[in-house]
């Protein structure tokens, strides 16, 4: 099944990305516990679509102080804050899969990550989708992440590798490219080393088989031609003609 433009006429009009993302990951959870994981892992989709939360200064200034008791049991009253901003914090999507242990009681594993719009689209977006991907490879988690956004061309991959000390020059994508990456991270002699397998994605071409490591010696392969043309297949969204 070649890669599709989701995000642009015609498909864009026929069929609503978050509706392939969530069908998408839901597939490659439900495939990874039929075929692939151990019994003692468990894949679950987790999604969610963010919410613009907006907070307006004449609310704040219209709150009553709140006096807080403290441990001694004396009431404590602080000053009005010296500083109050309003703040918009921008939608965060999650459209991911996460692997557990049920051994050792749930702990998480693994992360394959869909990269939506709004992954992509502000400052704050794109660092808070990097650092939860840097703070999965701090604690020994296996990322994956997936990138077949067109419409807009922030590249996370390159961003995540500046994030952990790597310039975006070398790391073998140019801004606006389609890609999917899986990544790990090993200790040895007490030094932690992060291991990539970048791949570009090309529309029309066909998607690459990437490792998850649940652990130092444990990779799993994640078919993506697989997971994806059985979610076009389920979506009923027809092959480009001419493939």
């Amino acid at each position: 099944m070649p890669l599709l433009d989701h995000f642009h006429p015609p498909l864009k009009k026929r069929r609503h990305w978050e509706s392939f993302h969530h069908a998408w990951a839901s597939g490659l959870a439900g495939h990874r516990n039929q075929h692939i994981l151990p019994r003692r892992y468990i894949a679950e989709p987790h999604v969610k679509l963010g919410v613009e939360i907006e907070a307006d200064v004449a609310t704040f200034e219209e709150e009553e102080e709140v006096a807080v008791p403290s441990t001694g049991g004396a009431v404590y009253a602080p000053p009005k804050p010296p500083l109050t901003l309003a703040v918009d914090f921008a939608s965060i999507d999650v459209f991911e899969v996460r692997i557990r242990d049920d051994e050792s009681p749930g702990d998480l594993v693994a992360a394959i990550e869909l990269i939506s719009p709004a992954n992509k689209n502000r400052p704050l977006q794109r660092r808070a989708f990097t650092t939860k991907c840097a703070s999965y490879l701090q604690s020994g988690v296996g990322v994956l992440i997936v990138d077949v956004v067109t419409e807009r061309r922030a590249n996370l991959h390159a961003e995540l590798l500046a994030l952990l000390g790597h310039p975006a020059e070398g790391n073998g994508h140019a801004s606006g490219d389609l890609y999917a990456a899986a990544y790990r991270t090993l200790t040895k002699r007490k030094k932690v080393r992060l291991e990539v397998w970048p791949e570009r994605l090309t529309l029309g071409a066909k998607l690459p088989t990437l490792p998850l490591w649940l652990a130092a010696d444990m990779p799993v392969p994640v078919d993506l031609e697989q997971s994806y043309a059985a979610t076009c297949e389920l979506l009923r969204i027809p092959r480009k003609k001419g493939s």
